[in-house]
């Protein structure tokens, strides 16, 4: 841990991400002491500018708080990153896992299925899963995560074809061992740096994803979210620019920071880029 915090430290991006991404997190956390108002409800008159009436953020068309929206949106944009991520990993890992470690006919079957997802365009196939399933954070959750498994599980199938075929794996095949402890002792362990930074990522792809369905008016109708935000404000970002643009920002932001966060992930679990990129700086 001592070696990962060292390597994690060394690259001021991805201190600058994490930054970032706690000041998100911590607005999100403290939304319902921060602004203890409802998001949705109406606290003063349409169209305020920015820092008139005790409103940071100004109001927006119907003259709701938009700085209480972006500290509520926060935890609805965090917890469907997150869960989504969360969920394709699962799927990924499982599909590939079994792809990389059985081979033969369960790699082409698993493989093609694979294939047969990632031809569908994964927005496209989101907007269809939430349309025809009934609108809620479950439903989006669950379209992101749909459209968000193949790469992780191909990435898997990588790496467990890679670890299988070493001595130690050998090793506990001649013990007796089962396919399942093997695949959970010995190869998962061994494969999971990559697989945790590429699940880091899928959270800003995610995050996007659910703003851009909470855009076109397909996100949890209960929730207030950043997507919605930018949509309901489209038609008059001439007359108050600030109800759309501070939404914007913070989508930016957070995805930034996953990212920032993500690349320093990567270089801190895998000590070959890190020595890499030491040598090539010391020369």
């Amino acid at each position: 841990m001592r070696a990962f915090f060292s390597a994690f430290f060394r690259h001021p991006s991805g201190i600058t991400g994490a930054v970032l991404l706690a000041l998100v997190t911590g607005l999100a956390l403290g939304a319902p002491l921060l602004f203890p108002v409802d998001p949705w409800e109406m606290v003063g008159a349409p169209f305020e500018p920015p820092l008139s009436e005790g409103l940071i953020f100004g109001s927006d068309t119907l003259g709701r708080d938009v700085a209480a929206g972006i500290a509520w949106g926060a935890r609805v944009s965090l917890i469907i990153g997150i869960a989504s991520a969360v969920s394709a990993a699962g799927i990924g890992v499982i599909v590939g896992a079994a792809a990389g470690y059985f081979g033969g006919l369960v790699d082409d079957v698993l493989m093609r299925i694979t294939e047969l997802f990632q031809t569908i365009p994964g927005f496209v196939l989101a907007i269809l899963l939430v349309a025809i399933l009934s609108p809620g954070m479950e439903t989006v959750i669950f379209s992101i995560a749909v459209v968000s498994w193949p790469p992780l599980a191909r990435l898997t199938r990588a790496e467990f074809m890679s670890i299988a075929t070493r001595d130690f794996v050998h090793a506990a095949r001649c013990q007796g061992e089962s396919a399942l402890a093997i695949i959970i002792r010995h190869i998962l362990p061994n494969a999971a740096s990559p697989i945790v930074v590429a699940t880091s990522l899928t959270v800003a792809t995610a995050i996007l994803i659910e703003s851009a369905l909470s855009f076109l008016g397909l996100g949890d109708p209960n929730d207030m979210s950043w997507g919605f935000m930018v949509g309901s404000a489209r038609t008059v970002i001439r007359q108050a620019w600030w109800t759309s643009v501070f939404p914007g920002l913070a989508i930016l932001l957070t995805v930034v920071a996953v990212n920032l966060v993500g690349e320093a992930l990567n270089d801190a679990l895998n000590p070959r880029i890190s020595r890499a990129r030491g040598t090539a700086g010391g020369h």
